[in-house]
């Protein structure tokens, strides 16, 4: 399948101030989800969309296409990813160059093998019902055995279908769980096209490992201090060559 990376990257970050271009082990965070799309043998083209020209600058730097600036509108606190995704998919078309897949890479979630993208497109193409893939690690407790606090003041169960004693069962009664983690997200366009949800009601899981994200001053520090792994040290050495 032809397909495009897309890696969204406003430039008005709240959470964390600057957060796309802030240096992690000697390159700024959008460049390692640059180079894991360049290093994956199933991503055609590698797009960022921004609404900023400093972003731009940098990306290109890194070997990111940016044929385009996002418009402010699209690039809010409040807005959602189908105006930045319907955005570029209006570009590929009026270019005649419409890919059948688009790779969403989040630069927040910088640490990425890019094997593991190419077993996501692997999937996904192998599985022509599905509407999207998501990738996600396993929760690390049950959200089952969490409380709510139920307008009488007192705890509750988080779903009214459990019994609070429920939330003292060991975590192997209740069914596994995972949380989305940004690491590789793939939309068809061709669904996107066509309907309001961008991931649709077939989305196909791709279980990684437990994956930091960076949207906090804490969690970059925390990032800061695991980025020394096989899989940095591979983005990592890419980098330094590439530039």
């Amino acid at each position: 399948m032809k397909t495009a990376a897309i890696v969204p990257a406003r430039g008005g970050s709240k959470g964390v101030p600057g957060k796309n271009l802030r240096p992690l082990r000697g390159h700024p965070l959008i460049a390692y989800s640059i180079a894991a799309a360049r290093l994956a043998r199933s991503i055609d083209q590698v797009i960022v969309s921004t609404d900023s020209e400093e972003i731009a600058e940098v990306s290109r730097r890194y070997g990111a296409d940016v044929p385009f600036l996002r418009p402010s509108e699209f690039a809010q606190d409040t807005s959602p990813d189908r105006d930045f995704l319907m955005h570029a998919i209006e570009w590929f078309d009026g270019k005649g160059e419409l890919p059948e897949c688009i790779v969403h890479l989040r630069p927040t979630t910088p640490l990425r093998d890019p094997a593991e993208i190419d077993k996501a497109m692997e999937s996904i193409e192998q599985n022509v019902e599905a509407t999207s893939l998501r990738s996600a690690h396993a929760a690390p407790e049950s959200p089952f055995k969490w409380f709510s606090v139920q307008e009488s003041g007192f705890y509750g169960p988080i779903l009214e279908s459990m019994d609070l004693d429920d939330t003292n069962k060991p975590r192997q009664a209740f069914p596994p769980v995972y949380i989305p983690n940004g690491y590789v997200d793939t939309l068809r366009v061709e669904h996107l096209r066509r309907s309001p949800k961008i991931h649709g009601n077939c989305i196909l899981p791709f279980v990684t490992a437990f994956t930091n994200e960076v949207d906090t001053l804490d969690d970059l520090a925390m990032l800061e201090h695991s980025a020394s792994n096989a899989v940095a040290d591979n983005l990592v050495r890419y980098l330094n060559d590439f530039t």
